[in-house]
C-alpha cells in the first residue's frame, strides 16, 4: 500500500508537498478529484490515483480545466466532496465556470488547488491567481510548509462545505515540489454513495436546480457566505503569530514567503526587534487578527509572491482605522523593499530588514563572492534548452523550417505551451514566431489566415501538441474551417502530455487510473469538423517537407497535418533502439563540408558531438536515440542508420 493511503493515525513520512494536499483531501474524505496536468500542480492527481481503488474515489485527468473544475462540481452536487487541481493558468481557462459556480453554491465540500510558479520556472508566466478570490469574493488560504499542506486542505474542504461555497487553495512551486515530513491524521470511511436532489424548491440549493439565477440574490448569499469565511478566519488555526509583544518590525507575509522571513529573522539574529505575521487565510483577510498585530507596532513589511495582494489589503484595513491603530508606516513592493517580480528569497528578506532596521550584514566579502562565481564560471559547462535526443520535435520544426524556406513567401509559425515552444530557440531552428496560451497559436493562425484580402501572401503554419489538441485547439480549427482560413494547423502527436510527465490524454486508451478508456482519434475529429488531413511520421523527413509543401502549394482552406511518434521519454521508446548509428570518419568533412558541420552546428542533436581535436563529428552513444534523421540531414553520408532487430 503507498504511504499515502497508510490508515495509521500519527505515522510520519516524507512527502513532497503535492503528496500532503493529496492526503489532507484523503484525510477530508474526498470521492472525486478531477485535474489538467501543469507543472507545479501534476502530482496531486497522479498521487490520488494511485490510491484510487483503495479508497474507491475517482480520479481523472480532464481535457481541460474548465471540464476538470465541472467534473468536480458535479460530484458536489451529488453530495461528495472533491478537488479540482491545476496551475496559475489553468484558474484562468476555468474561470468562466467558476464566475457561475460561485453564484449557484455548492453542497459537497469542493476545493479549487492552483499550484502556482513565482518565477515562471516552467512557464510562461508568473501569473497570480489569488486576485479570482477576491474578484468573485470566495475564501482562498495559502499553507506555508508541508505538515500545514495536509492540514489546511483538509480544514479548507471542511470549510467550503459548511459554508457551501468553493474555496480555492494556493500553493507554490517551492511548496508543490519540495519535501518535508508530514504526521498522518485519521483517514474516514471511503464514501459509497451519491445522489442529486434535484426537485426541490428553484431557490433552494439544497434541494433543487443548481443554476446561477436571481443574480442580485445570488450575488447577496455570496458576500454573506465571504463575511462567514472571514469570521472563521479569525480564529483558524493556520494564522499565527511570534515575535516580541511589541516588535520593532512587524513582517506580514504567507505561504512559503514564511520560511524565507523566518530564515532571515534567524539570520540576522532580530528575534527580539522582528515578529512575523502568517497568515494560512489570505482572503478574506482576518481583519481583527491583523489590526490586533498592527497596533502593536509603527513599521510593517509585507513579504509575499508575486504581487501586492495581501500588501494592498493591510493598507486598504489601515486606512480605514487609523483612530484604532494610529498611523503606520509600510514597507513591501510599492515601497521598492521586496521586488514585485520573480521568486523570493531569504536574501531578499534580508536586504529589506537591513534597510529598515539600519543593520550591517555581509553573507559573504565581494572577494570571496567574485571567486565562487569564477570557480563555477569555470566548472560548470555550458548548457542551453534544447528538444532531447531523438526528440520528433527536432525533426518536425527542421521539416517544416525547410518547407517554409523552399515555399518562398516568408511564412511563418504560430505556437503555444508545451515542450515545442522551444523552437523560438535554436534548438526549434528559430521557426516559431507566436506564442501564447494553449490553443491560441491556431487561434491566431486562423487570424493570419484571413488577411489575404489585405495582400499578405504569407504562409500561416500553426502547431500544437496532441494533449493541446483536445484541451484548447478543436475550438480554432472549427473557426477556421468554417471561415476557410487559409492555415495548416500541424498536430505534433508524440503519444501523450510530455512536457508535465506523460499523463493520458483523450488521445490514449487508458486514463489517470490506468484502466481501458475510449480512445478519440484526432484525424477523424479534424475531418469530421471539415479539414483537409494527413499523416506522417516526422522522422521521414523527405515525405514530412514533401507533403507540406504540397499543402502549401493547394487551394485555400484549412489543413492538417500529424506529425505521429513517440516522445523518445516515452515508456514505449525504452526498448531497443531502432537504428544503429555510425559517423564514418572518412566521409565526414567536418568544417571543410559545404555545410560546414551542419549535424552539429545548425542540428544540434545532443547525441551528435563535435570531436574539436578530431575535427569530426561523432556520436554520443549512451544519448543517441537512434531515431535515424541525422543520416537524411548530412549532405557527405557521412551518418549511417542501420535497422536494427526490434526484438533485439
Amino acid at each position: 500500500m503507498s504511504n499515502l493511503a497508510d490508515p495509521r493515525e500519527g505515522n510520519q513520512y516524507l512527502f513532497m508537498g503535492n503528496e500532503a494536499i493529496a492526503r489532507g483531501a484523503l484525510e477530508a474524505g474526498i470521492g472525486v478529484a478531477a485535474g489538467y496536468p501543469g507543472t507545479p500542480s501534476s502530482e496531486i492527481v497522479e498521487s490520488l490515483a494511485r490510491v484510487a481503488s483503495d479508497r474507491n474515489i475517482y480520479v481523472e485527468w480532464s481535457v481541460n480545466e474548465k471540464v476538470a473544475m465541472e467534473v468536480a462540481a458535479a460530484a458536489s452536487f451529488a453530495g461528495l466532496r472533491s478537488i479540482c487541481t491545476m496551475k496559475q493558468n489553468g484558474l484562468n481557462v476555468a474561470s468562466d465556470f467558476l464566475l457561475h459556480l460561485v453564484g449557484s453554491g455548492i453542497r459537497g465540500g469542493m476545493l479549487i488547488i492552483a499550484c502556482e510558479d513565482p518565477g515562471g520556472l516552467s512557464s510562461q508566466n508568473e501569473g497570480d491567481s489569488r486576485f479570482f478570490a477576491r474578484m468573485l469574493e470566495i475564501p482562498m488560504v495559502e499553507p506555508a510548509y508541508f505538515q500545514e499542506a495536509k492540514d489546511l486542505t483538509k480544514w479548507a474542504l471542511e470549510l467550503s462545505e459548511e459554508l457551501k461555497t468553493p474555496v480555492i487553495l494556493r500553493s507554490v512551486t517551492r511548496l508543490s515540489h519540495a519535501s518535508g515530513n508530514v504526521r498522518l491524521g485519521p483517514l474516514p470511511p471511503p464514501p459509497t454513495k451519491a445522489r442529486f436532489e434535484h426537485r426541490g424548491p428553484l431557490l433552494d440549493f439544497m434541494t433543487g436546480p443548481m443554476i446561477t439565477g436571481a443574480v442580485v440574490y445570488a450575488h447577496s448569499l455570496v458576500q454573506g457566505k465571504a463575511a462567514k469565511a472571514a469570521e472563521r478566519f479569525e480564529s483558524a488555526p493556520f494564522n499565527t503569530y511570534q515575535g516580541p509583544e511589541k516588535p520593532e518590525l512587524l513582517i506580514i507575509t504567507s505561504s512559503s514567503c514564511y520560511l524565507y522571513s523566518r530564515e532571515a529573522i534567524r539570520v540576522l539574529e532580530v528575534e527580539d526587534r522582528v515578529g512575523i505575521l502568517k497568515l494560512g487565510t489570505t482572503w478574506p483577510l482576518p481583519q481583527k487578527l491583523v489590526k490586533k498585530h498592527l497596533r502593536s507596532t509603527d513599521k510593517v513589511l509585507v513579504v509575499e509572491e508575486v504581487l501586492s495582494f495581501l500588501e494592498d489589503q493591510v493598507k486598504v484595513l489601515a486606512a480605514e482605522v487609523p483612530d484604532e491603530i494610529g498611523i503606520k508606516k509600510f514597507f513591501g513592493k510599492k515601497s521598492g523593499s521586496i521586488p514585485s517580480t520573480n521568486e523570493q528569497n531569504p536574501e531578499n528578506v534580508i536586504g529589506a530588514l537591513k534597510s529598515i532596521l539600519g543593520i550591517e550584514y555581509t553573507a559573504m566579502t565581494p572577494e570571496y563572492s567574485a571567486l565562487a562565481e569564477a570557480h563555477v564560471a569555470a566548472s560548470s559547462p555550458h548548457r542551453e534548452l534544447t528538444f532531447c535526443a531523438g526528440c520528433p520535435h527536432r525533426a518536425s520544426f527542421w521539416s517544416i523550417h525547410n518547407a517554409l524556406e523552399l515555399d518562398g513567401r516568408d511564412g511563418f509559425v504560430c505556437g503555444d505551451v508545451g515542450c515545442y515552444t522551444m523552437a523560438i530557440l535554436p534548438t526549434g531552428f528559430g521557426t516559431l514566431k507566436t506564442c501564447h496560451s494553449m490553443g491560441s497559436g491556431t487561434g491566431i493562425a486562423s487570424g493570419f489566415g484571413k488577411l489575404g484580402q489585405f495582400g499578405m501572401d504569407q504562409k500561416a503554419v500553426a502547431v500544437c501538441g496532441d494533449s493541446t489538441f483536445f484541451h484548447a485547439v478543436m475550438p480554432a480549427l472549427v473557426n477556421a474551417v468554417h471561415h476557410k482560413s487559409d492555415i495548416i494547423l500541424v498536430v505534433l502527436d508524440n503519444g501523450g502530455t510530455a512536457m508535465t510527465g506523460f499523463q493520458p490524454h483523450p488521445g490514449l486508451h487508458i486514463g489517470a487510473l490506468g484502466s481501458g478508456a475510449q480512445n478519440i482519434d484526432i484525424a477523424k475529429i479534424c475531418e469530421a469538423i471539415g479539414a483537409e488531413v494527413e499523416i506522417r511520421d516526422p522522422f521521414d523527413l523527405a515525405a514530412t517537407q514533401e507533403t507540406l509543401l504540397d499543402m502549401m502549394r493547394r487551394g485555400r482552406g484549412a489543413k492538417v497535418l500529424i506529425l505521429r511518434q513517440a516522445c523518445a521519454l516515452s515508456p514505449e521508446k525504452k526498448r531497443a533502439k531502432l537504428f544503429e548509428m555510425a559517423v564514418d570518419e572518412s566521409l565526414c568533412l567536418g568544417e571543410q563540408c559545404g555545410c560546414n558541420r551542419l549535424c552539429t552546428r545548425i542540428f544540434r542533436c545532443p547525441g551528435l558531438l563535435w570531436n574539436s581535436e578530431r575535427r569530426k563529428a561523432k556520436l554520443d552513444e549512451v544519448i543517441c536515440t537512434g531515431c535515424g534523421v541525422c543520416s537524411q540531414i548530412c549532405p557527405a553520408g557521412a551518418i549511417s542508420a542501420t535497422k536494427k532487430n526490434r526484438q533485439a
